[in-house]
């Protein structure tokens, strides 16, 4: 489901949203509002031509005179000319500008989606953010180079044209103009209901890219249980959602078409009987009901297109809240204000955690925290193994240290420094992460190991890939380091990415280093290999490395046990094995009852 579809829809004015747009349509306003100037003139051509036809007719037509009425033609045909390419300038001054603004908005997006925290993205389904990122954005653009300029010129053209109509007889204009007041009624009824229909389709879009994008990332999944026909239930499903929704809004548009175009004409028609009986009255010349029912004709478009505009600027206005909904969420604090105090010189201390509690920001408020007065210290040098159940809190542990997550409560330092009192960058630079489920990009080998340590040189890269072990597949790779690993890195075996992965993480030679159970998808012969490999690495850096298997724990100089939220117990993997029941079934899955037993038996 969408992060806000379960909302209930909240009342907004369609104007207030639209105008959070004007800081990114500001750089571009002188060629946006000429646009509309042009526009308005070029609408304006269109309402000299009824005063050009009356003149005809009063005039050359009357008198007999042809060459009169070849001059009203030429009239006609300049005016005409000069409309259109008003026009097509209007078209040429938007259109790079505002091609523009939706790649800054899109650009502004993405940096800040990669600036959210790790909570945000836990939240929110990614084709949402896609939906937003995509659709959401080229229907501003279509707002702002067409819908926005139309609603301007349109409105301005009825104005003008009503003015008109009033200027060549008053009577008729007020016939014109008796349906104005229900048309805004009706309108107004329109919007209420049609903002409403066009957030929930907006919303279901992204529902709908979910789907999609969850089905194609594990298509192997899918199809490895042949849950196909399931997925496309579903699919067809959400598609069923999102077309009544959009046939909804048709019967809106619908309504509101019927009502805009039937109410005119029928007042239309009025006027054209009146003005007939006023001519063969003598109350009225034939030129001026010409000119008269030209005018009201040429209204027929900028009053027909209001439903329309309406509809797009609704879902211009929702797009606008949907890109503001993630744009608001706020970025957390990059590091604490200085005091103004002289920096402390920093000592090797290590890595500790001090009395550290964090609780998800979404989580209940009666829930307990995930962590609960944490306390660790790894020495500098040192390399600790951390092993816990499952749902333990060992990933969220370990993702606090590169800030990943922000703690709740207490602090963690690096070398006796509080990481929330540095940068993000800063503290990453320090902090080198490889997790247990490794992502690669679409990118080659070598780029995908680089984004460990950009600068990082070929010497570099050869050493980490000999580190994990790696530098044997890649070799074997068609193009080397310079394979493309396509996208997720599928095209490789789970070991082979969980190996690329450790070579991002040790590439850049980090101070402090965090491994979450790093060497899961090898096989026993690889893992022997990687392991006698990392020791050298691990000799010159501080390590936190979550494990699972006794293997892994044998890496490090001594284990720390989390349990209940809390460190319940450290040593070294001897003294735990033989003194902590619940370390002793995490490694052997021997109960403590059993290894009573056979103390016991030992004893006698």
């Amino acid at each position: 489901m969408s992060a806000t579809a379960d909302a209930p829809a909240r009342k907004r004015s369609v104007v207030r949203s639209l105008l959070r747009l004007w800081p990114y349509v500001r750089p571009v306003r002188a060629r946006v509002f000429s646009a509309a100037v042009v526009a308005i003139v070029a609408a304006s051509m269109g309402l000299v031509m009824p005063l050009v036809l009356k003149w005809i007719v009063d005039g050359p037509v009357t008198e007999g005179d042809s060459a009169g009425v070849w001059l009203g033609g030429l009239v006609l045909l300049v005016v005409g000319v000069a409309e259109a390419a008003l026009f097509g300038l209007r078209r040429w001054l938007v259109a790079r500008p505002l091609t523009r603004v939706e790649a800054d908005m899109r650009s502004a997006l993405y940096r800040h989606v990669q600036r959210l925290p790790v909570a945000f993205h836990d939240r929110w389904p990614t084709g949402q953010l896609l939906s937003r990122g995509t659709g959401d954005l080229q229907l501003l653009r279509m707002f702002l180079a067409f819908g926005l300029t139309f609603l301007i010129v349109n409105s301005a053209t009825i104005l003008i044209g009503f003015g008109v109509l009033l200027a060549q007889d008053w009577g008729l204009g007020l016939v014109l103009i008796a349906p104005v007041v229900p048309l805004i009624v009706v309108c107004w009824l329109f919007e209420q209901r049609f903002s409403v229909v066009a957030r929930r389709a907006q919303d279901q879009v992204g529902d709908l890219t979910t789907v999609v994008e969850e089905s194609i990332l594990g298509i192997r999944v899918i199809k490895g249980f042949g849950r196909h026909r399931s997925q496309a239930r579903a699919f067809r499903e959400l598609s069923r959602q999102l077309m009544d929704t959009e046939l909804h809004k048709a019967r809106l548009l619908a309504a509101i078409w019927l009502v805009i175009l039937s109410l005119p004409e029928l007042f239309l028609g009025i006027a054209l009987v009146i003005g007939v009986v006023q001519v063969s009255d003598g109350a009225l010349t034939a030129g001026t009901l010409v000119a008269f029912m030209t005018t009201a004709m040429a209204l027929r478009w900028p009053v027909e297109s209001i439903g329309f505009l309406l509809a797009l600027c609704n879902e211009a206005a929702t797009a606008t809240d949907r890109f503001f909904e993630v744009m608001d969420v706020e970025v957390p604090a990059d590091a604490a204000p200085s005091s103004g105090a002289p920096a402390a010189v920093e000592r090797p201390d290590g890595l500790r955690f001090e009395s550290v509690v964090f609780r998800y920001p979404d989580a209940p408020p009666e829930s307990p925290p995930v962590l609960n007065g944490v306390d660790l210290h790894i020495r500098p040098g040192e390399t600790m193994a951390l092993v816990g159940g499952t749902g333990s809190g060992k990933t969220t542990l370990i993702a606090l240290v590169p800030r990943l997550h922000e703690v709740t409560e207490g602090r963690i330092t690096l070398d006796g420094v509080d990481i929330a009192g540095l940068s993000r960058d800063e503290v990453r630079r320090r902090v080198a992460v490889a997790f247990e489920e490794p992502t690669l990009f679409s990118a080659s080998v070598r780029e995908n190991v680089r984004m460990g340590s950009p600068d990082a040189d070929d010497e570099d890269l050869e050493r980490a890939l000999r580190v994990s072990q790696a530098d044997g597949f890649v070799a074997a790779l068609p193009a080397g380091g310079e394979t493309q690993v396509g996208e997720q890195g599928l095209s490789l075996s789970g070991g082979q990415r969980q190996r690329l992965a450790l070579a991002r993480a040790v590439i850049g030679q980090p101070g402090f280093l965090v491994l979450d159970d790093p060497l899961s998808a090898l096989d026993v012969h690889t893992e022997a290999r990687v392991e006698a490999a990392l020791r050298e690495v691990l000799a010159t850096t501080t390590a936190l490395v979550v494990a699972h298997r006794p293997s892994t724990v044998q890496l490090a100089d001594r284990v720390a046990l989390l349990s209940g939220g809390r460190i319940a117990a450290v040593g070294t993997h001897t003294e735990l094995l033989h003194g902590n029941a619940e370390y002793r079934h995490l490694m052997t899955g021997e109960r403590a009852e059993a290894h009573d037993a056979h103390s016991e038996v030992a004893a006698r």
